[in-house]
């Protein structure tokens, strides 16, 4: 399972960053931070979900008031929003 997060998109609400320790704040730029995560193009990273924090990371991505974050399976299919 691979979580994608839009850093761009992020509004600084942080609602991630207490559903799931994947994410951090990033107080200075008013933004979270997808731990341990590569940059794919500029201000996208991904990285992948440990299978005992896949539950955590989809609250993570449920609660993201402007669905910043996406949850893939496996497969590659969009799972979440």
């Amino acid at each position: 399972m691979k979580i994608e997060f839009d850093r761009d998109t992020c509004i600084g609400m942080f609602q991630c960053v207490a559903e799931w320790d994947g994410f951090e704040r990033d107080e200075n730029a008013g933004k979270a931070i997808l731990v341990d995560s590569e940059e794919e193009q500029p201000d996208t990273f991904v990285r992948e979900i440990p299978a005992d924090a896949e539950l955590d990371a989809k609250f993570a991505a449920r609660v993201c008031p402007v669905d910043a974050i996406t949850v893939y399976d496996d497969d590659g299919e969009q799972i979440i929003p």
